[in-house]
């Protein structure tokens, strides 16, 4: 029988937790320094933050993150695509300063300060339509979706919202209701928000109809009216249709050039308004400011934030004027539009007007591009799309049924780590190519060359860890 020495001797379940994420970090090629954060992270941290390699970043600048060790790591996740401007911008860096010094809370809920309205009127100028508009600040992208969805109903009256399969927008009640990118979302978490619709998203590779583009017309909309307005839902009841320009985590998804107009053109025949949720592709990541721009379409509302504040934490949401007539009170946020964050958010718009969108187009054509060859070398590669520097590569055992490689995309994830490069995955065997909006044509080439080695030793069937790429 154990003595209370032996008991009180005895490991915890968070020394064991630690200790077990310490090997791990150590067997997956972290060093001592990032081996030991990691275990003081498995130890107090929600076990719901998902950890895909062992990385431990103390420093950034630029494409590149250092890591405990002294590591660099060429990044091509920009913070899941936030770190718009590159780690720790100078510029960025000096406004944040700046403003720190000078004002850093005072609620926007309840007064007015410079960098706030400064940044709403700059936003609204910039988001496309000819018409009025006003804008609500959050601090997330969560956050700006649900004010869409509040300001929807509001405005309209109506209480039902159509999304799409594979969308992701947010893990708050009402995001997540209209998110359908993958069952741990929302698994434990129900009932949530009621009346809400989800369609298939005009995924071309993988059509939910079967069909083959340009032949089938972008039939995925015209189904919406056939199938769910005629049989299932309402549509003087619906109040939004919400989508992602170009999809995010359901696989980096780029829809035909109809889909949009079409999709507005649906909306406007029974009087739903479009919400285009930017969070993810918005701020010049697509080589325009706003994705829906390249579509040549308008949405009512627009969201935005990870790339608006090029890391800090902000939101947006934008909406015509005649649309935001709720009352004060309806709708408010303490820390939304906080005093830093604005500041950030306009030195971020100055650098992106300045060249870094024209470099997104620039570099993100020569990417997509050099990841494009891959799909004659590499057997594992089945698709490649995407617009600036907004690129998927989904990855599949065979070409023909186009069998998800979900373990092989996994396994280029974590060599690519181990080499010095990383990335993020994203749908059920996709890569997402999302580097800050700095990258240069040489770190292109040297990611595409930490890729090649990767995808040629994932499709050889060897497991080796390879070396290090960091200097």
């Amino acid at each position: 029988m154990l003595d209370k020495r032996d008991i009180e001797a005895a490991p915890s379940d968070a020394d064991r937790r630690a200790a077990a994420a310490e090997a791990a970090a150590r067997a997956a090629g972290a060093g001592p320094l990032s081996a030991a954060l990691i275990a003081e992270d498995a130890r107090y941290l929600s076990p719901s933050y998902t950890r895909g390699y062992p990385l431990a970043v103390a420093r950034g600048e630029g494409a590149h993150v250092y890591d405990l060790d002294g590591r660099r790591y060429l990044d091509f996740t920009a913070g899941i695509a936030a770190a718009a401007t590159g780690h720790c911008h100078p510029r960025v860096v000096e406004a944040i300063a700046r403003q720190a010094a000078t004002l850093i809370h005072m609620s926007g809920t309840d007064f007015s300060y410079g960098p706030q309205v400064e940044l709403a009127r700059r936003l609204a100028a910039a988001a496309p339509g000819d018409h009025p508009k006003r804008v609500f600040f959050t601090n997330s992208g969560a956050e700006a979706i649900e004010a869409a969805i509040k300001l929807a109903r509001y405005a309209t009256g109506r209480p039902r919202f159509l999304a799409f399969h594979g969308a992701f927008h947010g893990r708050t009640f009402g995001a997540l209701s209209l998110s359908a990118s993958k069952a741990v979302h929302t698994r434990g978490f129900g009932p949530l928000l009621p009346q809400v619709h989800h369609v298939p998203y005009a995924s071309c590779y993988r059509c939910a109809y079967g069909l083959t583009y340009p032949g089938c017309r972008v039939d995925c909309v015209d189904a919406i009216e056939r199938l769910y307005f005629h049989r299932l839902v309402p549509p003087e009841e619906v109040a939004a249709v919400v989508v992602e320009p170009i999809q995010g985590e359901g696989g980096y998804l780029v829809p035909p050039a109809e889909f949009l107009p079409r999709l507005r053109a649906l909306c406007d025949r029974y009087g739903i308004l479009l919400v285009a949720d930017e969070v993810q592709c918005g701020m010049g990541r697509t080589g325009t400011l706003f994705a829906c721009s390249q579509a040549g379409v308008a949405p009512d509302i627009l969201v935005l934030a990870k790339g608006i504040a090029s890391g800090m934490p902000l939101g947006a949401m934008i909406a015509r004027s005649d649309l935001m007539t709720w009352e004060p009170g309806a709708h408010a946020s303490t820390f939304g539009g906080n005093p830093v964050a604005c500041a950030a958010a306009l030195a971020t718009l100055d650098l992106l007007e300045e060249g870094l969108i024209e470099n997104a187009a620039r570099v993100g054509a020569y990417l997509l591009g050099r990841l494009k060859a891959f799909t004659s070398t590499n057997r594992l590669v089945g698709d490649v799309r995407g617009v600036g520097l907004m690129i998927g590569m989904e990855l599949v055992r065979n070409r023909t049924s186009r069998e998800p490689a979900t373990r092989e995309r996994d396994l280029v994830i974590e060599l690519a780590f181990r080499r010095g490069l990383l990335l993020l995955g994203c749908g059920t065997s996709s890569i997402r190519f999302s580097p800050p909006l700095v990258v240069t044509r040489e770190q292109v080439d040297e990611a595409v060359g930490i890729l090649g080695a990767c995808l040629a030793e994932v499709a050889g069937g060897t497991n080796g860890s390879g070396a290090h790429g960091a200097r």
